[in-house]
């Protein structure tokens, strides 16, 4: 397993990008590697995308305007509203959503509903 987690370079770009984000931590939930801010979950890596919560109006919002982001599914599980997935076929592209995983943390933060 620590070999896996050693070659998945796209993991790695993730992480990258993440944890310079100011309070995040990473660990693994339920086979998930997730990202945390004040010990809550804002972000995970689910097949080719990422996990991602932010306020419901804004997820359907993303669901509707941006082709790449979808319902978040893991495992083929529903979650609520509030989670959406952006599928990037390169990791390094996710650099581009950096204002969104700004706004996910932020919310999570807040804790806000």
């Amino acid at each position: 397993m620590k070999a896996e987690k050693e070659k998945n370079p796209r993991r790695a770009l993730i992480d990258a990008l993440l944890l310079k984000l100011p309070g995040v931590s990473a660990r693994k939930i339920n086979g998930l590697d997730a990202y945390f801010v004040a010990d809550k979950m804002f972000a995970c890596i689910s097949g080719n995308g990422i996990g991602l919560r932010l306020p419901v109006a804004t997820a359907t919002e993303l669901q509707f305007s941006r082709e790449n982001v979808v319902p978040f599914q893991p495992g083929g599980m529903a979650s609520t509203r509030e989670w959406i997935q952006i599928d990037r076929a390169e990791a390094a592209d996710y650099e581009k959503d950096l204002e969104l995983f700004q706004a996910s943390l932020d919310f999570v933060k807040s804790g806000r509903r």
